[in-house]
């Protein structure tokens, strides 16, 4: 049930991508499809187990995988980056245009 909605999150994120005219929905879209597939890893990751590999004297429990962890954690990061630049590009295309609609943005450039 979880991996139906963590899937559902990044279908909905997918699609306002490719549906939503605005430029900033779609960089909205974007981080939402961003957040499903952090998501899904950290549900891929927590599998075996929940506790944190720690040096204990107890070796029964099961733990979770540090790598994808870490891995999460550099794909937050970029992301995060990633959107502060979209919205930088999204400021400079404001200054010129007077909508973020995609169409008036062609429309605009092609004359």
């Amino acid at each position: 049930m979880l991996e139906a909605c963590v899937f559902g999150t990044i279908l909905c994120g997918f699609f306002g991508i490719i549906l939503k005219k605005s430029l900033v929905l779609k960089i909205i879209s974007m981080d939402v499809m961003s957040t499903g597939v952090i998501a899904y890893y950290v549900l891929v990751a927590s599998r075996d187990g929940l506790f944190t590999p720690i040096l204990s004297d107890i070796s029964t429990e099961k733990y979770a995988d540090p790598v994808p962890q870490a891995v999460i954690l550099t794909a937050i990061v970029i992301g995060f980056s990633i959107q502060a630049l979209m919205l930088v590009g999204v400021m400079k295309l404001a200054q010129d245009n007077p909508t973020l609609e995609t169409s008036e943005i062609e429309q605009n450039n092609t004359l």
